[in-house]
């Protein structure tokens, strides 16, 4: 009866835990956003140095992805995760020492543990909760998208309240830090047969690359947003917290479609239509708000967040979706996250670039719509029920 009870216990607390990591998946890329014209005032930085600081830790994600199978055999997947919501948590401490440098290697810091906890939590879900992809990686998303609307909304109230855009970032720390501390009683016991695997390479595999493509170039989409939204409402009249409330509700939309996407198209076995519709969905949102009624923009960027949590949901429910096991799935996340966050990168760079090139949002918005067509193309691919290393 006990040995029952512990089975069911298990779990239930890796669940949670998997839940508070997950919340701290988001804030050290979505706080920056809200407070770019602060940072910029205080600092001098210009909008290309705007434009890097939006693209370097995006490409730091994509490179830590490609270290979750070596993290996986060194340390296992239970303590690679410690490891990598601790770097979340110095990264985001970092932060709030001043000034550019620290602002600049606190977030890549942070965007290496988003990165290797982005690769492992997949295989955990498959690994733990075989019966419940769906579910679970609904919950992980919504929770995560939690994270990133709090981030979004706090960061400019948080900066009133302590006097500085750097303590304020710096104080994200904390969240990280006590889910860091939560995961400490999961890391200490590996399964040395887990570690043992050697995740066959995926790089001859046109569906692995169809499922890359397709998360590199949704996720491009939500970091755009995530970096460049507060200032394209700002240039169109809103005011810095108005701007931030609009970056929290978009978050706030993101989750019930990060629960709900990701459940519905686990029980189906064709994903594509799932595709078009959210791409459709957020070019439509985003164009609505860059040139919409001023009046309806908060209804529009919860839009606009629906369909970019739906879209990162739909990504990693693919991804274990398309893979027969716990360890294809790991090969897959490394595979779609490492080359998928690292093509992603240009995104942000590119839509600020094309800004400060052009003077207006107009090529900006032509570029975010020229991504989601490649993601469309590189999603219907991936959306087939197909799996990767079929022959």
């Amino acid at each position: 009866m006990s040995g029952s009870r512990s089975a069911s216990v298990r779990p239930a607390l890796v669940g949670i835990g998997m839940m508070l990591v997950a919340f701290n998946m988001r804030p050290a890329l979505t706080t920056v956003g809200p407070l770019l014209e602060a940072i910029r005032a205080t600092t001098g930085l210009s909008t290309a140095g705007a434009a890097f600081l939006n693209t370097l830790p995006v490409l730091c994600i994509g490179l830590a992805c490609a270290l979750g199978p070596v993290v996986i055999r060194r340390l296992g997947a239970d303590r690679g995760v410690l490891l990598a919501v601790a770097v979340v948590a110095l990264g985001s401490g970092l932060r709030g020492l001043g000034g550019l440098g620290p602002l600049f290697v606190g977030a890549c810091v942070a965007a290496m543990g988003i990165g290797l906890a982005g690769v492992l939590l997949p295989g955990l879900v498959k690994r733990d909760f075989p019966s419940r992809v769906g579910l679970m990686t609904g919950l992980y998303t919504m929770v995560l998208c939690l994270g990133a609307a709090a981030g979004a909304g706090f960061s400019v109230p948080l900066a009133q309240s302590v006097d500085g855009w750097s303590p304020a970032l710096g104080l994200w720390g904390v969240p990280a830090l006590v889910a860091t501390l939560a995961w400490l009683p999961f890391a200490r016991a590996t399964d040395p047969a887990e570690r043992s695997v050697r995740r066959r390479p995926l790089w001859r595999d046109r569906l692995a690359w169809q499922v890359t493509g397709f998360m590199g170039l949704q996720s491009s989409l939500a970091y755009i947003m995530f970096g460049w939204l507060p200032v394209v409402l700002h240039d169109r009249g809103l005011s810095a917290v108005d701007a931030g409330l609009v970056s929290s509700l978009m978050g706030l939309g993101q989750a019930p479609a990060a629960l709900l996407v990701p459940t519905l198209a686990a029980r189906v076995r064709d994903q594509r239509l799932f595709v078009a519709g959210l791409l459709a969905l957020a070019v439509g949102a985003l164009l609505a708000l860059a040139v919409g009624p001023v009046g309806l923009v908060r209804p529009f960027g919860m839009l606009l967040g629906f369909a970019i949590g739906g879209l990162f949901g739909l990504g990693l429910t693919i991804i274990v979706l398309r893979a027969r096991d716990a360890a294809s799935t790991a090969s897959l996340a490394a595979m779609s996250q490492s080359v998928g966050y690292t093509l992603a990168a240009f995104g942000p760079l590119g839509f600020g670039l094309a800004h400060d090139a052009s003077g207006s949002w107009g090529a900006s918005l032509g570029l975010f719509c020229a991504i989601a067509f490649g993601a469309l193309l590189f999603g219907l691919g991936a959306g087939r029920d197909r799996k990767v290393g079929a022959p």
